[in-house]
Formats: structure tokens, sequence, C-alpha cells
């Protein structure tokens, strides 16, 4: 599946999700990228309409965009360097942090053809100098590459809702990647739901996970020891894990000297 089929951004909920638990940042994951047809172009609990014709409005963004700021603009504060997103998805995001930081150089980035014509119109409608065009990157692939793109290494690079909906080798390429193009104290920033010490962290979390891994034994919500094990062996170090709203966290990694 692309990456970029991030919960409560790409996906409807099934009828009845809701007698499980809240899930105000996801929804059950159903298979095939048509599902991305049931995200309106006019939403009108928001007030707003997104760029035609490409563009695709996930409710998700108008819940967490503000959280997840929360935790990236401190550290980018007086920084002019770039950043990475990875699975960019509708591209809302990456814009909205574009607009808040016009000093720092964002790439949004996926795999999916409609994402990444999404991540574009946004970018058109945005009309912000800073915005650079999407980047193709699959990072399921360990070697991912950035290509056409003058830059070399960022400060930082953030995955939203992302790690839960891929295979484990997904965790594996962002870590990988993270270490091969973060700066020196260069920053990953990742957001989603995940567990705690094998434990899930709500009942509703358990319920979710239970139900990605029905549809597709190699997704699931991943483990912070576990993921922080793999940036260990990456040279990436967890520093932080701060609580999100609905049950999300924002794991900060950050890379260590060679």
């Amino acid at each position: 599946p692309a990456l970029s089929h991030r919960l409560g951004a790409t996906r409807r909920p099934l009828a009845g999700s809701a007698k499980l638990g809240v899930f105000p940042d996801f929804a059950f994951a159903q298979s095939g990228l048509q599902k991305l047809i049931f995200m309106s172009r006019h939403i009108a609990q928001f007030g707003m309409k997104a760029p035609e014709p490409s563009g695709l409005d996930a409710p998700a963004f108008h819940r967490n965009h503000e959280p997840i700021w929360s935790v990236l603009s401190p550290f980018l504060q007086g920084s002019s360097a770039h950043v990475l997103e990875l699975g960019s998805g509708t591209g809302q995001h990456v814009a909205e942090f574009a607009r808040r930081a016009p000093h720092l150089v964002w790439w949004p980035s996926d795999c999916d053809e409609t994402c990444l014509r999404s991540i574009a119109a946004w970018r058109a409608h945005a009309q912000l100098a800073n915005l650079k065009p999407p980047l193709r990157i699959d990072i399921e692939r360990p070697e991912w590459e950035l290509r056409h793109t003058e830059c070399a290494e960022f400060t930082a690079i953030v995955c939203i809702n992302v790690l839960h909906i891929a295979p484990w080798r997904v965790s594996q390429g962002l870590m990988a990647g993270a270490a091969r193009y973060l700066s020196a104290d260069g920053r990953l920033f990742v957001y989603g739901p995940f567990m705690r010490d094998g434990r899930h962290t709500a009942t509703s979390n358990a319920a979710f996970d239970l139900s990605l891994q029905r549809q597709n034994p190699e997704w699931g919500l991943r483990d912070v020891a576990d993921l922080a094990a793999l940036a260990n062996r990456c040279r990436l170090e967890l520093l932080e894990l701060t609580q999100m709203p609905a049950n999300n966290l924002v794991l900060t990694f950050e890379r260590r000297a060679a």
C-alpha cells in the first residue's frame, strides 16, 4: 500500500466504528486507493474548499496540525535551514507549516500519484516561495535517495500518521534515511498512535490496532521501545515523547555524532 494512506486523511470510517472507541485522528483503514475519493473537496464542518482539481482535504489535518506544530516550532524557531516531510499525503500539513515558518525551506514528499497531485495543488494554492515542489520518495526502500533537490541535509524530518499503516520495513527505511539526511543534531519528529512497553495506551487504540492487522498483518501500532531500539542502531536517540490529543504521541529523535 502507498505510504501516504494516513488514516484520518485518506480513509473513511466504517459504520459503527465510534461504538468501539473514539478515533478522532484516524478511521478504520479500508483497502484500495479509491478510498481517497471520500475526501470531500468541500468540508462544510471546517468551511474551507480544497484547491481544484486535485487538492484533497483531510479532516484529521484540522484537528492535529496545531498540536503537532506546538512540538515542532520551539526547535525550528530561529533556524534558516531545510525541513523534509515524508509521506505528506494531502499536503496540508507542509503547506500550513511553511506558512507559519517562512524562514525555513519545506520539502514535501510522497510515493503515491494521487497524493503528489494533491500536494502540488495545495502548494499552488498557498503560493509560498519557501514551499518546494513535492519529491517522489518511497521510504519502504531502505536505500531511498533524494533526487531533484539542491539540499543535501535537513535540520528536521517530519513523518505524520505513516508507520501504523505500513510494514515494519517502512520504519526501518525511515530511521535509516533520517540518519543519512539529518544534519548534525538534526531531529526526526514522528507523529501517530503508538504502543508503550507492549501495551496500548487506550482501549480505542487496541481496537484500532486489531482492525489494522485484520486487513493487513504487516500493519499495526508500533511500540515506542522497538522504534527507540531501531533508531539507536541508526545513530539516532529518542529524546522526547510528547503526549498529543486523541491518544497520539510525537516521538522526537536526534541524530548523534558519528
